[in-house]
């Protein structure tokens, strides 16, 4: 069986299976992001959360909470309210801890070109202690401030996920395009090839190059298709 074969059975196997997630389904604000990876053939997503404010419960060592040996207090995909908050920390036994995490996607590639386009990583979480042993150590009205700082998260993470479904959906469209125009990859090979080709030469014929044209060589490391999903300042 060849790999593209052995990618597209492995594919139809995972996305016949039901979902084991808690809450049994696609968040609905990465729903239409799953389904365009899912409608390509060199992709398929086997897990999702559109994002999520949680208080966990549990023993920890150094406030390292594993969400696998704790209680789940709350969880919401919404933004969150103080009274919520207040009444699930009234269950806490062990240390709670209130946690915002933003869009988590695994994602299957079938090819290490196909992985690059997806290469995208974020520090757009928060995790705050609030109770040891069961006793609350912060104030209600830092609660509330913290409420505030994960809600924004939250709606900054939304504004994310549409950046990135959109970026996603150009670049896929231009792979497409380049797909359909194998002469194009030709070109853009050759033509870094010829760039590199060249500096070698000048090297190898010890020609001054100045610092404008050190600066042109050092970045040129073009393999031929380069690809950006976030555009500058994301």
């Amino acid at each position: 069986m060849d790999r593209g074969a052995e990618f597209r059975r492995w594919k139809a196997q995972c996305l016949s299976k039901a979902d084991l997630s808690r809450k049994g389904s696609v968040d609905e604000d990465v729903a239409e992001l799953v389904q365009l990876l899912n409608g390509r053939e060199q992709f398929f997503t086997t897990s999702s959360c559109a994002g999520r404010i949680l208080l966990l419960d549990g023993n920890i060592n150094g406030f390292e909470v594993q969400k696998q040996n704790c209680c789940w207090l709350l969880v919401t995909h919404k933004p969150c309210v103080k009274d919520d908050v207040i009444v699930a920390l009234k269950k806490a036994n062990g240390d709670a801890i209130l946690k915002f995490e933003p869009l988590i996607l695994h994602v299957q590639c079938r090819e290490l070109q196909d992985a690059q386009i997806l290469a995208v990583r974020s520090t757009h979480g928060l995790e705050v202690p609030l109770s040891h042993k069961g006793k609350l150590m912060v104030t209600e009205e830092y609660i509330d401030f913290l409420l505030e700082t994960a809600n924004q998260k939250m709606e900054e993470n939304k504004k994310r996920i549409e950046r990135f479904y959109n970026c996603l959906q150009h670049a896929l469209e231009r792979e497409s395009i380049t797909d359909l125009n194998p002469k194009e990859k030709i070109i853009k090979k050759n033509n870094s090839y010829s760039r590199k080709k060249k500096r070698n030469r000048e090297k190898a014929c010890g020609k001054c190059v100045t610092e404008d044209n050190d600066k042109e060589l050092e970045n040129d490391d073009d393999p031929g298709v380069s690809v950006t999903i976030f555009p500058e300042g994301y």
